[in-house]
């Protein structure tokens, strides 16, 4: 697996909910790329419990959008928006164990103005707990790099 960087960090005022390191109150999300997938793994805490002991399944869908934007701006040399998500939930993500769970996404489509990606969340053991279909709009290059600060690909690359 090869850690990406996260090139927005160095923006003044960045603070993702799901990737900035200095969001107090957010996700503090790392990802890595494992060849054709993009992965993390992170810690749920009660902070972020639906029912007891339970993660929230809106935090559960926010996880899967946040990595499939990574897969999008790894992955389509661009960057984007969601238009749609559909999620399902098939067994409850338990904050109790104290165990990470780990997302992975892989882009599965993808044409001049989408990409769809899937994103699963397991728990330790491996358990398939929850899973998405994401899509998203993708802006040209030039838009991507001059409205939302879009590096280029290979900013996410140790140099």
């Amino acid at each position: 697996m090869i850690k990406l960087n996260n090139p927005y960090a160095k923006l003044e005022g960045y603070n993702c909910f799901g990737c900035a390191p200095e969001n107090e109150e957010g996700l503090k999300l790392t990802f890595y790329e494992d060849g054709e997938e993009i992965v993390t793994e992170w810690q749920p805490t009660k902070q972020y419990e639906g029912f007891y002991q339970v993660l929230h399944g809106g935090i559960q869908a926010t996880l899967m959008d946040e990595i499939a934007n990574w897969v999008v701006v790894v992955k389509t040399n661009t960057s984007g928006m969601t238009i749609e998500m559909t999620t399902q939930y098939h067994k409850p993500v338990m904050i109790e164990d104290g165990h990470p769970v780990t997302i992975r996404a892989r882009l599965t489509e993808k044409n001049r103005k989408k990409a769809h990606i899937h994103a699963q969340i397991f728990n330790f053991a491996g358990d398939l707990c929850s899973e998405g279909k994401v899509v998203y709009y993708l802006f040209p290059p030039q838009v991507a790099a001059k409205k939302l600060y879009y590096p280029g690909r290979d900013a996410f690359y140790e140099k």
